[in-house]
């Protein structure tokens, strides 16, 4: 099969291994997904036709050097790697390193999205590049002293909420990422509690936005909305009012 019924089967399991940070299905199902991308790209382009026996055509070298593919791969890649990241798991992105650079080469497709998390960055630009860095810095461990602890995690958490909205991955991103913050504001408000500003205002107010019992996008916007002014950032008018309409429930 080589329409929409196949891309959503192929892109399933990858959300999985997404999801649960299961290296090796992310391998066994990584280039399946990359066929059917290139393959309904160029379909839809009027670059190739369906094959008489119905099957998606693997992909060849020169489609591998694709700009479109590595697009999407580096898609997939970055997603996983952020996922990786909530759960400090760096074993589970060295697998798939390993192994994409076994299959492909070091410049297989996704390469430029783990460099993201290997490379230091000094003076991030991108939103990519401050989303790896701090992805880098959770898959070494690399906690930072109490004091400044809330006030990263509230800066990691934007930067991974807005990476994960651009995502083909966006669902099986956001999941995770909710968890994350809800782990890191509990802990907050066991540990740090002692390191946020005007404690007699924004611990309430933690308190209030951790009861909230659904892990999902709605409930890290409110998160990052409330929680701003504890950990002394600033908002502006129009990005408070984004995160209010993302954390609006109907």
């Amino acid at each position: 099969m080589t329409d929409m019924a196949e891309l959503q089967k192929r892109k399933m399991p990858l959300n999985l291994a997404i999801v649960h940070v299961d290296p090796d299905a992310f391998i066994a199902n990584y280039m399946g997904w990359l066929e059917i991308t290139k393959f309904i790209t160029d379909l839809r382009a009027g670059e190739t036709t369906v094959p008489a026996d119905g099957k998606t055509p693997a992909l060849t070298p020169a489609q591998l050097a694709n700009g479109g593919v590595h697009n999407v791969a580096n898609d997939a890649v970055f997603a996983f790697c952020m996922t990786a990241a909530l759960k400090g798991d760096k074993a589970a992105v060295d697998k798939v390193e390993a192994a994409l650079i076994d299959m492909m080469g070091k410049e297989y497709p996704g390469n430029f999205a783990l460099w993201h998390f290997r490379t230091q960055i000094d003076t991030p630009i991108t939103l990519e590049d401050f989303v790896g860095q701090a992805g880098k810095k959770m898959l070494l461990g690399d906690i930072p002293p109490p004091p400044l602890r809330a006030k990263e995690n509230w800066s990691a958490g934007l930067r991974f909420f807005e990476k994960a909205r651009k995502s083909n991955f966006v669902h099986e991103i956001m999941y995770p990422l909710a968890i994350w913050h809800r782990a890191k504001w509990n802990e907050t408000l066991e540990k740090g509690i002692a390191f946020l500003k005007h404690i007699e205002d924004t611990v309430p107010v933690l308190r209030e936005t951790l009861e909230e019992k659904r892990n999902d996008q709605p409930f890290i916007a409110n998160i990052l909305l409330k929680n701003a002014f504890g950990v002394d950032m600033e908002l502006t008018e129009e990005y408070e009012g984004f995160l209010r309409s993302l954390a609006r429930r109907d």
